[in-house]
């Protein structure tokens, strides 16, 4: 099994994709065809097999009436966390103080899906969903 996706609510997409693309350095996914009323919404790549779905806040009761839930599509997730090379880790802090972003939140040994990785932070995105960055020694 892989993690294919997760879905972040945003208020602006578009304005979510430049974050994204622009200070965190993913790659855009259906970006132009969002822009162009093709898509739903689009996303950033954050590896070859997985995505982060940047989907508008105001879709947020059309999702519960298509997955025949109630009041689940919304719903605040704690945080999504991004693994990357120490080198990526250290560019994407000083990208991310450089655009005034908070970074001040770090942590040292913090257990993740690879183990313990020796460094991470914390940093909110234009919509104020947490992202966690960290590198593990390998």
């Amino acid at each position: 099994m892989d993690l294919d996706h997760v879905v972040i609510w945003v208020d602006d997409p578009l304005k979510s994709v430049d974050f994204y693309v622009n200070v965190v350095g993913l790659r855009p996914v259906r970006a132009e065809e969002f822009r162009a009323g093709e898509a739903p919404f689009p996303s950033v790549r954050v590896t070859e097999r997985s995505i982060i779905d940047l989907t508008p806040r105001q879709d947020a009761a059309a999702v519960d009436e298509m997955t025949k839930t109630t009041r689940t599509a919304g719903f605040p997730v704690n945080h999504v966390c991004i693994a990357m090379t120490k080198e990526e880790y250290e560019a994407l802090s000083d990208r991310l103080e450089a655009h005034g972003v908070d970074t001040s939140s770090r942590r040292v040994v913090t257990y993740g899906a690879r183990g313990n990785a020796p460094h991470a932070f914390y940093f909110r995105d234009p919509d104020d969903n947490v992202i966690e960055a960290r590198y593990y020694d390998e």
